[in-house]
C-alpha cells in the first residue's frame, strides 16, 4: 500500500510578484504557526532553537528593508518597527541561551499581530474628498465685521 499523499507546505506561499506587504504578512503568519507547532508536546528544544534563529533572520530582513534609503514605510512607523526588530532581537538571544516554548508566546504574538496589519488592505484614500473644493466660509451676521484668525479678540 502506497503512503498517503503529502500536503505540499509551499500551495499557499505567495507569488514573487505579488505585494510586499502580502509577502511579508504571510512570512510572519507562517513563523507565527511554526513556532506554535514548536510548541506542541513533545517539546524539541532543537526545533524551538529553529524557529526562533528563523524568526530572527525574517525580522532581520525586514530591519535592513527599513534602513534603506528608498524605504518608503513612513518615519514614525519606520522607527517603532525599528525598536521593535531591536526587541525581537533580545527576546531572541534569551530564546537561544534557554529555549523554553513559552518565550516563543512573545515572538508569536508580535508575528501574528504585525502579519495581520499586513495583510489588511490599507483603506482606499476618498477621492471626492481630495478633489473637492472647500466648503464656502459662513456669511457673518448683519451688523458684524468678518474675523480672522488672526485677530486678537479671539
Amino acid at each position: 500500500m502506497p503512503p498517503p499523499p503529502r500536503s505540499n507546505p509551499y500551495k499557499n506561499v505567495p507569488d514573487a510578484s505579488a505585494d510586499p506587504r502580502q509577502i511579508e504578512g504571510w512570512a510572519l503568519m507562517e513563523l507565527a504557526v511554526r513556532m506554535k507547532a514548536a510548541q506542541r508536546e513533545p517539546v524539541e528544544p532543537n526545533t524551538v532553537l529553529e524557529v526562533a534563529r528563523l524568526n530572527r533572520r525574517l525580522w532581520t530582513i525586514i530591519q535592513a528593508n527599513l534602513v534603506e534609503p528608498d524605504c518608503v514605510v513612513p518615519l514614525e512607523t519606520r522607527n517603532a518597527l525599528l525598536r521593535l526588530t531591536k526587541f525581537i532581537d533580545k527576546h531572541t538571544v534569551g530564546v537561544v541561551a534557554d529555549p523554553q516554548p513559552e518565550k516563543l508566546d512573545v515572538l508569536i504574538s508580535i508575528n501574528r499581530e504585525i502579519a495581520g496589519g499586513l495583510l489588511t488592505p490599507p483603506p482606499a484614500a476618498p477621492q471626492a474628498a481630495a478633489t473637492a473644493a472647500p466648503p464656502p466660509a459662513a456669511p457673518a451676521p448683519p451688523g458684524f465685521p468678518p474675523r480672522k484668525l488672526t485677530d486678537s479678540r479671539f
